[in-house]
């Protein structure tokens, strides 16, 4: 069992920056691969970013790549994602996944956050 709490979330101009964080509980958590979903009003959940457990794979959604970075501590059992040049776009509740497999397409058995809401204004 897994439990994700993230952190981070708020209220920015477009072109500024945020950095959410995602703390995992559970004793095997490290090995976990991570990553980001995100939710805008009226649309469905989509992928924004992954890593692996050891972080030697990092994937991203294409209009992300280049402003977005994810990171992970595994000493510290946390997954980060690093937002800059924000957009009204990106809007959206952000959810942290993990599971034992890569988690661009989720599965039934991925763990989740509770979310984190970003707001950019325009």
């Amino acid at each position: 069992q897994v439990q994700l709490v993230e952190s981070g979330g708020g209220l920015v101009q477009a072109g500024g920056s945020l950095r959410l964080s995602c703390a995992a509980s559970g004793r095997t958590s490290r090995l976990y691969n991570m990553g980001w979903h995100r939710q805008a009003p009226g649309k469905e959940r989509e992928f924004v970013a992954q890593i692996s457990w050891n972080g030697g794979i990092i994937d991203y959604v294409d209009h992300v790549k280049g402003r977005f970075t994810i990171s992970r501590d595994n000493a510290k059992n946390t997954v980060y994602l690093q937002m800059n040049s924000l957009k009204p776009e990106d809007t959206a509740v952000y959810y942290c996944i993990a599971d034992n497999v890569l988690v661009r397409v989720p599965t039934t058995t991925a763990y989740w956050g509770q979310g984190t809401q970003v707001t950019v204004s325009s």
